[in-house]
């Protein structure tokens, strides 16, 4: 099946309309039937303004990146995408042409 890899980057300490900004886009995408989603931790990186983020054993939560990945048909990643502009969630988002299945059969 072909469909897109929808990814939305942001602090893991962001937050949109009082929840942190990646369990929001999760339950938004739940609510509205999207059969999976999952946010991922970085470990280390840096964003547009240069500035490294990196884990150590003292470090103060909040300051890395969260990518949060659906892999969706385009009308569903449309979707995402559309839901997020309208409610003005600011988040740096890519979008890719993927081909997706399961290599057996989901049994019902």
């Amino acid at each position: 099946m072909q469909g897109c890899a929808l990814r939305f980057y942001m602090h893991e300490n962001q937050r949109h309309r009082g929840a942190l900004l990646y369990e929001w886009l999760l339950d938004q995408a739940r609510r509205r039937g999207i059969p999976g989603g999952s946010a991922f931790r970085a470990v280390a990186g840096f964003g547009r303004h240069g500035v490294v983020s990196q884990q150590h054993f003292f470090e103060l939560a909040g300051q890395l990146t969260v990518l949060v990945e659906f892999i969706v048909p385009a009308e569903e990643a449309e979707m995402l995408l559309a839901i997020v502009r309208e409610d003005g969630a600011e988040l740096f988002y890519t979008r890719s042409t993927v081909e997706f299945g399961l290599t057996v059969p989901m049994e019902t």
